[in-house]
């Protein structure tokens, strides 16, 4: 009999020394339990809290687990083998409410905002191919961006592509924080990898009172700073034409900080003759602090790129063969080759809990070579410059009130030849100079809620800017000269007001001016001539929204009406030789409205659709010219240039619970008119995309994904980018027919 109590003891004992983890899962912003939260281990076994988000397990080691709920961002803990633990769960930003943004330099839930604003999530460029932001963007309201050849962008909110042939321009552009713009005017918006993106934040209109020149409003990317854990990822994509993408990155934590480093390299033959593309993009970025009130990060950007442009086709042409290129463009060797080193270093300090600075320092070198059909350019950049900003909370009397005040200041030295073009080499210079662009603003701003249903927000900024142009050669007129130009002090003001409904819906309104002087490239064109006559343009935006968001953030509607009116607007035309040359167009009056709507028509965590999202987007843009008179043309009351009327998007999203997904986006854009005159325009299309795959985790260690794409589904034809006003009816860049991609993601933490 005592044997067999031994026995009985000897098989009990190693359970009965064994505990049970209790583990609670809450919400943290609102500390509820969060209910039928997955928990999977190592050994891929998945287990469920119940309904009030408990759960009790019986481990023998320390255990980690990745949790997960449709709602709520995914994380890893480690479970110790006994005891209770409490997790909490961060929302995912499935509504209004839960989204916040930093954009006019102030931390609120987008429902709080009382301007046009719209975020581009990395979840958004993930729906597609991932080797461009296009079609990312373009599912936004009042977002156009178009990609004329592989890498060549060209962004339009709200039209404000108008004056931008080639390049971004008439659009303040930040990376980190830090100007990516130059003091010039140029943007170099194609030296960026989708990686070194995770979230955009994008202004509409005016945003003088805080970030300076620019009618067109502000984009804003943030790449991910903070190392959450150590980890090694690599990325593989493949697709037509030649496409392939690979890249490699390393997270690394350290005692009080984190270095993240990445290399991504694309390349591609392109759709049409002469649009092969090569980017190399290095990425270096670390945070680190070295006391509890201070904060340093850094970022250096590395990127070495080479594109085809093929330019564009008249109609003949593109009927006849729209793969072609331009007759002359690959004889020539029309190309950019680009290489660009950008550096940033940030400080962050917190003097008290009230009072708090952020100063910002940047440093940038180009070295840009473009030979042309008509010329052969070569430009060397250096530039520099920084942006600091206090920020001060308090109360006057039973007000609480936020007071932001700073300024920026950015500095370009570019050293510019343009030389005649032989066979793709340069030949005999034609002119050569050196151009300094100097540009500074300081901003203040007052936020003030006066009570808990409205914030008002009042801005100011005193901006100054000037370029001098020193033409050292000048094989026409076979003289040297200088030309100057100093634009007066503008003061660019803005006051808008947020009235909240209840806690879930609110509407705002707000009034900002803008200014936008001419750039560099404007001013100084390819043929030679320099126009110091080229006024800055000067308007004013009236905007009234509204947002809400319903059924516990599974419905959400953003919807704004604007009312936008420029004076001395800044248009292209193109001579007999083919360069692209600037007018003032008198005034234009942009009537708008643009409206999101998304609701989830499944959202259950125990499902196997766990969710199924819906989401349409609205762009009427009823934008014409006021007064624009061109000698015995007057084209008051036309369609203003470049700028489709209207513009729907509608997306489908499903994710389930085993992991697989698919996102499918349809977009349908109106005639655009493509000249001045009226007379010639694109053709309204429809544009179909879809991505499938699988998503999901080998063990706790090991993340997967697995996908596979479609573009242009339908095979639309259809032009990325139209030349406005060209010489001999070029108007047309073809884009790509339909095609397909796919790829593997792996990611091992360590």
């Amino acid at each position: 009999m005592s044997r067999i109590v031994i026995i009985l003891l000897l098989f009990l004992f190693p359970w009965a020394i064994q505990a049970q983890t209790t583990i609670s899962i809450v919400d943290a912003q609102t500390q509820e339990p969060v209910p039928y939260v997955s928990l999977k281990g190592n050994n891929q076994q998945t287990y469920v809290a119940d309904q009030d988000g408990k759960l009790s397990l019986t481990l023998d080691t320390p255990t980690e687990m990745q949790l997960s709920h449709v709602a709520f961002e995914s994380r890893q803990v480690l479970l110790p083998i006994s005891g209770q633990l409490t997790i909490s769960l961060q929302r995912a930003e499935n509504s209004l409410t839960e989204v916040v943004v930093s954009s006019f330099d102030s931390e609120r839930p987008l429902l709080e905002q009382a301007a046009g604003i719209v975020r581009v999530a990395e979840s958004d460029l993930f729906r597609f191919n991932e080797t461009s932001l296009v079609h990312a963007f373009n599912t936004k309201p009042g977002i156009r961006v178009e990609e004329r050849a592989p890498a060549s962008y060209r962004i339009s909110i709200r039209g404000s592509s108008l004056r931008a042939p080639f390049g971004v321009r008439n659009v303040k552009v930040y990376w980190n924080g830090m100007p990516f713009t130059a003091a010039d005017g140029t943007t170099p918006l194609n030296m960026l990898d989708l990686s070194n993106i995770q979230n955009t934040e994008i202004i509409k209109g005016p945003a003088g009172s805080i970030y300076g020149a620019g009618n067109g409003g502000v984009i804003s990317f943030n790449s991910d700073q903070e190392v959450s854990t150590n980890k090694i990822s690599t990325d593989l994509s493949f697709g037509d034409f030649g496409m392939v993408r690979y890249r490699i990155g390393v997270d690394q934590q350290m005692e009080e900080g984190g270095l993240k480093v990445a290399y991504v390299n694309q390349k591609s033959d392109g759709y049409r003759d002469h649009t092969a593309m090569d980017r190399e993009v290095l990425q270096l970025s670390g945070h680190f602090k070295p006391s509890d009130k201070q904060r340093l990060t850094t970022q250096l950007l590395y990127a070495d790129l080479y594109y085809e442009l093929p330019g564009a086709l008249n109609a003949a042409q593109l009927e006849e063969n729209p793969r072609q290129a331009r007759p002359g463009s690959a004889a020539q060797n029309a190309s950019i080759d680009q290489q660009s080193m950008y550096g940033i270093v940030s400080h962050d300090y917190q003097f008290n809990p009230d009072f708090s600075n952020k100063t910002s320092l940047y440093i940038n070198t180009v070295d840009f070579e473009n030979p042309f059909n008509l010329d052969y350019k070569k430009e060397t950049q250096f530039s520099y410059g920084g942006r600091t900003s206090f920020t001060y909370d308090g109360n006057w009397g039973s007000i609480p009130v936020r007071l932001i005040g700073g300024g920026e200041y950015q500095f370009s030295k570019t050293a510019a030849q343009n030389f005649g073009n032989r066979g793709g080499q340069a030949d005999t210079v034609r002119f050569s100079d050196e151009l300094l662009t100097t540009t500074a603003f300081l901003f203040q701003q007052l936020e003030a809620e006066l009570s808990s249903m409205f914030l008002m927000t009042i801005g100011l900024s005193e901006n100054f800017s000037s370029f001098d142009i020193a033409r050292n050669i000048d094989a026409i007129n076979r003289m040297p000269s200088t030309a100057r130009r100093t634009f007066d002090p503008v003061i660019i003001p803005r006051i808008a007001l947020s009235a909240k409904l209840n806690p879930t819906a609110a509407l705002h309104a707000s009034i900002s001016s803008g200014f936008s002087p001419p750039t560099i490239d404007e001013v100084r064109t390819n043929e030679g001539t320099i126009n110091l006559n080229l006024e800055a343009e000067k308007g004013i935006n009236y905007e009234v929204g509204y947002r809400s968001s319903f059924n516990q953030g599974r419905v959400n509607v953003d919807a704004s009406l604007f009312y936008f009116n420029l004076d001395e607007t800044i248009t292209t035309f193109t001579n007999e030789q083919g360069v692209v040359l600037f007018r003032n167009a008198g005034a234009t009056d942009q009537k708008g409205v643009e409206v999101l709507v998304d609701y989830a028509l499944i959202r259950n965590q125990l499902s196997f659709v766990q969710e199924l999202k819906l989401t349409h987007t609205f762009a009427g843009h009823y934008f014409t010219f006021a007064d624009f008179v061109q000698g015995e043309n007057d084209y008051s009351g036309n369609d203003l240039t470049g700028v489709a009327p209207h513009t729907v998007v509608n997306q489908l999203d499903i994710r389930t619970r085993p992991g697989f997904y698919l996102n499918f986006t349809h977009q349908f854009v109106d005639d655009i008119p493509l000249n001045d005159a009226n007379t010639v325009y694109q053709e309204a299309y429809h544009l179909m995309n879809a991505r499938t795959g699988w998503r999901g985790s080998a063990s706790t260690k090991l993340d997967l994904e697995v996908f596979a794409g479609v573009e242009n589904l339908l095979n639309a034809s259809y032009s990325l980018g139209n030349d406005l006003n060209p010489f001999g009816g070029r108007y047309f860049q073809p884009a790509a027919t339909r095609n397909f991609y796919g790829g593997i993601k792996v990611g091992l933490k360590y």
